[in-house]
């Protein structure tokens, strides 16, 4: 990231960025990076794309927002993948994920919020506090909703707007949320100066439905006897459809899905020595924190499944591309926004449908729970999901973004390694 450092400079300092605690971060960042991802032998040559894309984040990505609001748009931060981007999209306002990864930042949230919250916060935040943040001043306003108590008091403490996510799925609260992505709309246009059109609206509708789509793509190979991409790469192309401009990510997902059916054809999988497959569950790992997809992996489990915000549940429904009018394309949007099964609902029965037809699907041997800590839904419905799943072995791991615990965990998921190899297929 040096070069970047170099390139970007002049732009960081325009915007407000402490260029010295920023280099740190971003030397935190390549050498946490280096020590997750580049270990794996034989990668797909395409994922140098989404190398690029991760450090990116803080230098070209900057300079492509910076550019569009210098020309008159309009951008938003957001935290949750329940803000739906199509109507952001279509009013011309560019929606960016502000979730922080980096257990660098974390402390620097201390001057302000309590220890004993998700570290995802803490590291949001903690760039934000320390000048390190690139997206803080490149928005008009960032977007919170309701799916925790901690994130909830946050956005109170912060003055940030939120949309009320309901805790059931009642029609009742189906109609809430509909009233809540129709105020959305309103404040798009509001922000843009310009109304959202049937038709722009159906364009962007399209084009996040495309973004879906070949994730899905992607992702189904890893049901294959030898998938062609690991759960740590799958993860960075997730991670990277958050952050990357959507028909950037697009052609760049495209690349790497047509590479990956070549090497499937060929039967060229992902993992020297293919141990137990297993699912993961739980907490989203934002970008920058790839900690337990890291440890699981090069402790000999194959993750073929990710469940989570960063995962499946990102890219698993699509908008209904067949409404014409611009009300019932809004109603669309609710509804599959709506389906999206977070651990903030109660009773949660989509999820455990969910999962368990995703364990059958990519024939997983057991789960792996990665909970944040603190993140209490998650942590509490492990187990439930553990009933829902009866008889499948499962372990569950709480961590925060440090590094110093890599190796306690290691054991843990050793052990559990022989438990499922020691199972019965």
């Amino acid at each position: 990231m040096q070069e970047a450092a170099t390139d970007y400079r002049q732009l960081w300092s325009e915007i407000g960025v402490d260029i010295e605690l920023h280099d740190q971060l971003l030397a935190s960042l390549d050498r946490v990076f280096t020590h997750t991802h580049l270990w794996q032998a034989d990668r797909p040559a395409s994922m140098s794309l989404f190398d690029k894309a991760f450090h990116d984040s803080h230098s070209g990505r900057v300079a492509e927002i910076a550019s569009y609001r210098a020309n008159g748009g309009k951008s938003i931060g957001t935290f949750c993948i329940y803000v739906p981007d199509e109507i952001a999209l279509a009013a011309g306002v560019l929606p960016m994920p502000l979730c922080g990864g980096s257990g660098w930042s974390v402390d620097h949230a201390d001057r302000m919020f309590p220890r004993d919250i998700c570290p995802l916060i803490r590291s949001t935040f903690g760039m934000a506090f320390s000048g390190t943040c690139p997206y803080k001043k490149l928005k008009e306003f960032a977007v919170g909703e309701t799916t925790c108590d901690a994130k909830k008091k946050a956005w109170d403490l912060l003055g940030f707007p939120s949309l009320e996510v309901p805790q059931k799925k009642n029609q009742v609260d189906r109609d809430l949320w509909l009233s809540e992505v129709e105020r959305f709309r309103r404040e798009m246009e509001k922000l843009s100066g310009r109304a959202i059109t049937a038709e722009a609206l159906a364009a962007s509708i399209r084009l996040v439905n495309d973004k879906r789509r070949l994730l899905q793509r992607i992702n189904s190979l890893r049901m294959l006897d030898e998938p062609p991409i690991s759960g740590l790469d799958a993860l960075l192309v997730s991670q990277a459809a958050l952050n990357m401009d959507v028909a950037a990510f697009n052609a760049a997902a495209g690349t790497l899905a047509a590479e990956l059916e070549a090497r499937a054809s060929k039967g060229i999988g992902a993992y020297r020595d293919p141990g137990p497959r297993v699912l993961f569950a739980g907490s989203p790992s934002p970008m920058g924190f790839a900690k337990t997809h890291y440890v699981v992996e090069s402790s000999g489990l194959r993750i073929v499944a990710d469940e989570s915000c960063t995962g499946m549940r990102y890219f698993r429904d699509l908008v209904d591309e067949g409404a014409s009018t611009l009300e019932d394309m809004i109603s669309a949007i609710a509804d599959r926004y709506f389906s999206i099964d977070c651990a903030c609902f109660s009773p949660n029965r989509e999820r455990m449908e969910n999962v368990g037809r995703l364990a059958g699907e990519y024939r997983v041997r057991g789960v792996v729970h990665s909970i944040l800590q603190y993140c209490h839904g998650y942590d509490i419905e492990a187990k439930a999901l553990d009933r829902a799943l009866a008889g499948m072995p499962s372990l569950k791991i709480v961590a925060d973004y440090g590094e110093q615990d890599e190796e306690q965990i290691r054991v843990r998921v050793e052990a559990f390694r022989e438990v499922l190899a020691g199972r019965a297929v």
